[in-house]
């Protein structure tokens, strides 16, 4: 066990956006695959405020990144989609150490009141063997209803597939429009890649993994980077794995206790300074995903509230964090309205403590036009009027 390191609050931040690639250039060249081996996954998401959160989060980190260049990577087999705390997109190299995720939100999914299907083994049967016969085939091309209107009430064939999904029995193949095609799994995922080790050595790789990525962190948010391991699990792993025992200075000054990988030192010299550059990040960047870590290490309060009822949001909809160097400066809410071809602001909110002068304003302006580019609104009358809304 090797002497305990503090880590200052500064030094935190700085590590912490150079491992998430915030740091670097934000141009260059586009290596997809790349970027998202770096992350250790990412999270896809249907709604599309402005542009999806995939798309946002790759531009975030390079912005030669435009919509519609991640999906062929899925469909050459680069990535697969399963499961992590939400559907993500995963590089193909940890498929053998995903059985394990399989097994389990396969065993889950079954066992779980929300995603039994309701439909008897020969009907699901029946699905499969379609898939098996015809190739891949989307939710659309099943007809069952689902036994409720409730947003959330999902059809029982849509159950069933996921069913599938979770286990690995059937596969993304690829998604067409953001609609996913399933096929079997053995047809999508390479056989070389199926045969796992058992359930501990998959658990210590994936943690490993996971602090990796990290590079500091407490056993809990070892665990909730990829959603596999219990908290139990994490803390077995943490008693035993090869860490440098450290304390991190908070946003708030208090010191606490965490875990960091065995190059804690080397990461720490190497992370260079952030860049003073205003950035507007998506609700579900990896860097801010966990609250919890976010506030801690930043002193920012955010939550994500689009499933949040109005009369409750303290903020809005879909409300962008605004990140400036290596502090969080307020939040902004967009809307595109792609056919008329324009971007407008629908909530801003400072963080308290900021001054928001005219340079602040400015730079701002230039990232909402570079971010309204990528959603392929270039005319300059979309951007103009917003920020106008926004200095009222």
């Amino acid at each position: 066990m090797s002497a305990r390191l503090d880590i200052a609050n500064r030094d935190a931040r700085r590590l912490w956006l150079w491992v998430n690639g915030l740091s670097g250039p934000a141009s260059g060249p586009l290596d997809v695959p790349g970027m998202i081996a770096a992350l250790g996954f990412l999270q896809i998401d249907t709604i599309r405020n402005v542009t999806r959160a995939h798309n946002h989060i790759l531009w975030s980190r390079n912005r030669n990144f435009r919509e519609g260049m991640l999906w062929p990577h899925l469909a050459s087999r680069d990535l697969f989609e399963h499961f992590t705390h939400d559907a993500s997109l995963i590089p193909t190299a940890q498929l053998p150490y995903w059985q394990v995720q399989f097994r389990r939100l396969g065993a889950r999914a079954a066992a779980h009141q929300w995603h039994q299907s309701g439909l008897g083994a020969r009907e699901i049967e029946r699905i499969r063997a379609r898939i098996a016969t015809e190739g891949p085939l989307s939710t659309h091309a099943f007809d069952t209803r689902a036994a409720s209107r409730e947003m959330w009430a999902r059809p029982p064939h849509k159950k069933a597939l996921d069913q599938m999904w979770y286990a690995g029995d059937l596969a993304t193949c690829h998604r067409q429009n953001f609609v996913k095609f399933y096929d079997l799994g053995e047809r999508v995922f390479p056989a070389a890649l199926l045969e796992g080790p058992d359930d501990h050595e998959a658990l210590t790789h994936l943690s490993d993994d996971a602090l990796d990525r990290l590079s500091m962190a407490t056993p809990g948010e070892v665990a909730r980077f990829w959603g596999v391991a219990t908290g139990a699990e994490a803390r077995h792993w943490a008693a035993r794995a090869r860490t440098v025992p450290v304390r991190i200075e908070g946003a708030d000054g208090i010191w606490r206790d965490a875990l960091a990988h065995p190059e804690i030192e080397a990461r720490l010299q190497a992370a260079p300074a952030a860049p003073a550059r205003l950035r507007l990040l998506n609700p579900f960047d990896p860097a801010i995903r966990d609250r919890a870590r976010l506030e801690r290490l930043f002193g920012f309060d955010y939550r994500n509230e689009m499933f949040v009822p109005p009369a409750q949001r303290r903020w809005g909809y879909y409300a962008y964090p605004l990140l400036e160097g290596d502090r969080f400066v307020g939040r902004i809410a967009l809307k595109a309205e792609r056919a008329a071809g324009w971007l407008s602001v629908t909530g801003f909110w400072p963080e308290p403590g900021v001054h928001w002068g005219t340079a602040r304003f400015a730079r701002l302006e230039r990232e909402i036009a570079r971010f309204a580019r990528l959603a392929g609104i270039t005319g300059s009358d979309g951007i103009a009027p917003a920020l106008q809304t926004v200095m009222k």
